[in-house]
Formats: C-alpha cells, sequence, structure tokens
C-alpha cells in the first residue's frame, strides 16, 4: 500500500487541522455514492479513510512513523474488516456532522450506550522494580456502573422506554440538496442522545445515569525493563459507560526513581567505582554490588581513570527482546587532597625515583602552626 501521507496529499509535518481538511476533500471525491459502480475509485477511498483513521489517532501516528505499517497492523490499529463494518461510518460522522452517504443512504439503528471514558493514572516504581518487573497495586476513583439499577439508569421496578422522537432509532435524519444529488445527513437524536430510549424514572442512585464513581484498586503487571515515561493500557479497566455502556481504558504513566548508584544508559547500567592511586598503580580486587548480588571485580595495576571494565548480562531486560543489557563499571581514581608528613615524604621519594619533579614542602610558620593542629 502507498505511503499513508502521499494518499491523502499531506507532509509528515501536518497538522491535525490539515490532515482533517485533507480526508474531507478526498472522502467526498471518492466516495461510492459520488462515483456509482467505480470498483477502482471505491478502493481508493477505502484506502484514504485507513490512512486518515491512523494518522488522526496520535498514538497510531506515532507507531506509523516509527515503524511504518508493521507499527499498526495488530498492535491496535484498525482493520480494513473494523473499519468498513461500523467504524468509518463513525469517522464519516466526527467529519460530516453524520453525514451517513451521498443520495439517501439507509437509516442506521440505535448506537447503543456510549463508550466510557479512558482513565490516566501516574505510578511510581523503584529503579530495582523497574528493571526486574513487579505487580503493584493502582488505586484510583473511577466511574462504575451502578449496582441498584444494573447500569440502567431506570430506578426500581421500571425500565428505559422507547424514544418517541427518533422511535427508537437513536438518530434523526435531514435531507438536504448539493451539486451531487440529495444529501442525507445522520444525527444523535437530541432527546436520547443516540439511545433509543429514555429513562423515565431515573434511578435515585445513580439519578439516571447508570454508574457511580467509587474507589478501585487494580494489579497492575509491570514488565521487566520498562523505564520513566512508559505507558501500560488495561483494557476495560476505565470508566464504565453511562446507561450500561462499555467501559474505557486506563492508561497507568510509570515513573521510575532514580538510584543512589547506578544510571541507566539504553538497556546498559553505568555506575564509578572509586580506587586508590595506590590501588590504580598496583592492581587489586574490588567488591561491587550489583543488582544481581555481589561480584568481584580485578583492578588491573596501571588501571587509568576512567577505565571502563564491562559485565555482560547483568544491565536491563529488553522489553519485546532477548537478554539484557550489560553492566559498565568505570574507575574513578581517588587523588587524597590531605596528606600526613609521613605520607608526603614517601610520595617525594616515589617521584624522585621515577625522576618526577612535585612541589616542596611549605616551611613557613603559618604552615607549620597549621599543621600543628590539623
Amino acid at each position: 500500500m502507498a505511503d499513508y501521507y502521499q494518499l491523502l496529499g499531506v507532509s509528515r509535518q501536518a497538522s491535525a487541522d490539515e490532515l482533517k481538511k485533507a480526508y474531507r476533500q478526498k472522502a467526498r471525491e471518492l466516495h461510492p455514492d459520488a462515483n456509482p459502480d467505480d470498483a477502482e475509485a471505491a478502493e481508493h477511498f477505502k484506502a484514504v479513510s485507513q490512512a486518515y483513521a491512523v494518522l488522526s489517532d496520535p498514538e497510531q501516528r506515532a507507531r506509523y512513523d516509527r515503524f511504518g505499517e508493521a507499527g499498526v497492523g495488530g498492535a491496535g490499529g484498525p482493520s480494513m474488516n473494523d473499519m468498513f463494518s461500523g467504524g468509518i461510518n463513525d469517522l464519516f460522522s466526527s467529519l460530516f456532522g453524520g453525514a451517513a452517504g451521498f443520495g439517501g443512504g439507509g437509516r442506521r439503528g440505535p448506537s447503543g450506550p456510549p463508550r466510557g471514558q479512558d482513565m490516566e493514572v501516574t505510578a511510581r516504581v523503584t529503579f530495582e522494580q523497574a528493571v526486574f518487573g513487579v505487580t503493584l497495586p493502582v488505586t484510583l476513583k473511577v466511574p462504575q456502573a451502578c449496582g441498584d439499577c444494573e447500569g440502567t439508569g431506570a430506578g426500581a421496578g421500571t425500565k428505559p422506554v422507547t424514544c418517541s422522537e427518533c422511535n427508537g432509532a437513536g438518530q434523526v435524519q435531514r435531507v438536504r440538496q448539493s451539486l451531487l444529488g440529495q444529501m442525507v445527513t445522520t444525527s444523535a437524536c437530541p432527546r436520547c442522545g443516540g439511545l433509543g430510549e429514555v429513562v423515565v424514572t431515573p434511578c435515585p442512585t445513580c439519578r439516571g445515569e447508570g454508574r457511580v464513581t467509587a474507589e478501585r484498586t487494580y494489579q497492575v503487571d509491570v514488565p521487566a525493563g520498562v523505564d520513566s515515561g512508559s505507558t501500560l493500557r488495561l483494557t476495560g479497566r476505565g470508566a464504565a459507560g453511562p446507561r450500561g455502556g462499555p467501559p474505557g481504558d486506563l492508561y497507568v504513566h510509570l515513573r521510575v526513581s532514580e538510584h543512589e548508584r547506578f544510571v541507566r544508559d539504553g538497556n546498559d547500567l553505568v555506575t564509578e567505582v572509586p580506587i586508590s592511586m595506590s590501588q590504580a598503580a598496583l592492581g587489586t580486587t574490588v567488591k561491587l554490588s550489583t543488582l544481581d548480588g555481589d561480584e568481584e571485580i580485578g583492578v588491573a595495576p596501571g588501571t587509568q581513570p576512567g577505565h571502563e571494565v564491562i559485565l555482560r548480562q547483568r544491565g536491563v531486560p529488553r522489553l519485546q527482546g532477548r537478554g539484557r543489557g550489560d553492566l559498565r563499571v568505570i574507575f574513578v581514581v581517588d587523588v587524597p587532597t590531605k596528606l600526613t608528613d609521613a605520607e608526603a615524604d614517601l610520595l617525594r621519594q616515589l617521584a624522585e625515583l621515577r625522576g618526577e619533579e612535585v612541589g616542596q614542602p611549605d616551611k613557613s610558620l603559618f604552615s607549620r602552626i597549621k599543621s600543628a593542629f590539623q
């Protein structure tokens, strides 16, 4: 399939308004009612509609920009079957005020109770939990189906009745003339809100809405390897829809706490290990506490400041992949800032043996007095 941006005739930097304007123009040109018996136009119309359905959704668009069609196929993106089994009518409704067709499209039935809102919550996890994964509770206040009326919104002993204005269709149609002939626009019934039913005797608990707000706690499985800014989607854990409508989704935004010793670099962990001048020059073995336990690391004689040792597979697990990153250990040579007279003499002897010029000891009266009080 051609590039989605090319199908709509816009640049990859097009704004949401530019995408909408381009799609409206293409849709009017290619709509099957405007091109009867033109199979090529119908296929082009489907392709353009799918392109807009993906690019008009910020999350889908971001995946498409990064991975192309592979990023939206099977990853929550709309399929052609989904789009043309009702989804495209919703898309057209939002663009053309409920246009069901050009020239007398069929009358649709009630759309049913609306879907509940998506909910968002932020969860903080420790550095170790982000690396190894964790199941943590997330508590929030969310609209839930009313238990007294079972989500119908109707009071005890009653039930919703058919809307008299739309006769249960949930929609009203208006016909007007255009250059293409009659244009039928369909919109939600103003009396029942598109439900096809009205509540005569509202439930006193939910006041006819069919839902009440209450606190809920969900157990969220945080996979190993997540980082700050990662978002988890819990399908059907959002707000319950009014009057028995399907629930929305819950989006959990993760914030990872910093670690006192480790810094994350992609899937690698980086830490600094201080060693003395003597240890750097003569070599030694140091003990390092990693996230997997204590390990001994050899310091080779003559180790220079900033020298890096890599411990394979001690880093962060790769999301949607195998294996782990590495642990990078950087040696920092600690140069003493205060020396005793004996230590200073030994270092001067070493410098003399190596033929190195160093500063001479300060023999002033102030220096002697200062040394006496140290």
